[in-house]
């Protein structure tokens, strides 16, 4: 039988983060999962970061356009002198019809063939480091696409995703919603059933599952009616990201800041220029002409224009990757203290700042409250009673955010809320789901 007809790869393609794992078998009969390493400088990681980086170089006297993906791409953009493309969270856009295609840097790359790069690398690095070859994996998806608001748009987002895993060399994919994957990975650890509700916090999705798992289900084999009901919707650490930025950084950077009486005290920089900030990698579409004329008009005209200076550092010295790191440390830090510095210290740009943790979870109130009532709908859909669940196991990054556990902790007890293997989970039950199914 050909090696690649033995694997049972899984691949978590996620938002901001993803990782590749293989189920193998033991002698007593048992799955193991090895998760890819993917090299970084000092080391390696097994959260390989979906992003593109697109440089020109020249070799042998040519042009071209070099790309990296993954940790290298971070490490090519960071050393670069004068920087590329940075490129980050494609998948949100998979239900996007206007979003065909891209010029970058002078060449036209089609949407499926910037995420078949990311997906080639995860590829071919799980085939060097497993040693086969690899045309087939349980993939993981999102209950619901950031951005789909039809049925038709999720059928959309799923051709286009299935479109970009042929352009990546792969000959057949099986989709499996990210949550059930992550309740595959928690019900290895079990020696009896549950019913369980798995919660899924990526960068650009939040996503729910209710199911009976456990050895007697698999024993008897599974049944459509052991997954009861999912849920989700396109919002989750991005968000959270974007509202630090908001409340935190862009009043900071002159966001809100008016001109002089005698301009009629208008803002002296156009709102659009902040909302770009809110998604770091936006950063290097600022860097045009037209928005350094605009920012050089407002530190003249400014009743702040040291603020104003600050924003055009930003822009000039294209900081956004930096910038998205501090926010991601003060994000962290607030997880486990009270209050935290947002402490940003890059090239001539400085930027120190205490926030409470009770000012952010102000700041993210209103994406709570959606959280909240979608892990409502899905109980009033399915008809379960909050008593029945015997176990909440969360997943993801935004999984840690204390205001998160707390909606389930408040409904479940703090005793049912376990979460573990928050960034590889789903990519270790689409692997097992994998070895199942094969």
């Amino acid at each position: 039988m050909p090696s690649a007809l033995k694997s049972a790869i899984g691949i978590d393609f996620g938002t901001t983060n993803s990782s590749v794992a293989r189920a193998i078998g033991q002698s007593s009969g048992n799955l193991d999962v090895e998760l890819v390493s993917f090299p970084r400088r000092g080391g390696v990681t097994e959260s390989f970061r979906s992003v593109l980086y697109l440089e020109r170089m020249r070799q042998a006297g040519h042009l071209r356009i070099g790309t990296w993906s993954g940790p290298s791409a971070i490490e090519h953009y960071l050393d670069a002198d004068r920087k590329g493309r940075l490129i980050q969270s494609l998948k949100s856009y998979l239900s996007s019809s206007s979003l065909t295609g891209t010029e970058i840097l002078g060449r036209h790359f089609s949407f499926e063939s910037l995420i078949a790069h990311m997906l080639r690398d995860l590829r071919t690095q799980a085939e060097s480091q497993f040693g086969i070859v690899i045309r087939s994996a349980v993939v993981g998806r999102p209950v619901r696409f950031v951005g789909a608001e039809t049925e038709a748009e999720e059928i959309y987002a799923v051709e286009r995703l299935r479109r970009a895993f042929e352009l990546a060399g792969f000959e057949s994919i099986t989709l499996l919603a990210e949550p059930v994957a992550a309740a595959y990975a928690y019900e290895a650890t079990l020696d009896h059933d549950e019913l369980i509700l798995i919660g899924d916090f990526g960068g650009g999705t939040s996503d729910f599952s209710l199911l009976r798992v456990g050895p007697g289900i698999r024993k008897r084999g599974r049944e459509p009616a052991d997954l009861l009901g999912n849920s989700g919707l396109g919002l989750a650490g991005d968000a959270f990201d974007a509202r630090i930025v908001r409340k935190l950084v862009s009043p900071a950077l002159g966001a809100g800041s008016l001109l002089h009486p005698a301009s009629k005290m208008l803002p002296a920089v156009p709102a659009w220029i902040y909302a770009n900030l809110e998604r770091w990698h936006y950063l290097s579409f600022l860097r045009t002409r037209n928005v350094t004329e605009i920012l050089k008009s407002a530190r003249v005209r400014a009743m702040e224009p040291e603020k104003i200076v600050a924003l055009m550092t930003l822009i000039e010295e294209d900081l956004g990757y930096q910038l998205h790191q501090a926010v991601q440390r003060l994000k962290y830090e607030l997880s486990r203290s009270e209050s935290a510095e947002l402490s940003f210290v890059d090239g001539s740009m400085e930027l120190r700042q205490v926030v409470t943790r009770t000012e952010f979870e102000g700041w993210i109130a209103e994406d709570l409250s959606e959280i909240e009532n979608c892990v409502t709908g899905l109980f009033e859909t399915t008809g379960v009673s909050y008593g029945d669940v015997d176990r909440v196991f969360l997943t993801g990054g935004t999984s840690f955010v204390p205001a998160v556990r707390a909606i389930f902790e408040r409904r479940f007890t703090l005793d049912k809320v376990r979460s573990g293997n928050e960034f590889t989970s789903v990519a270790r039950g689409l692997a097992l789901h994998a070895a199942e199914v094969s």
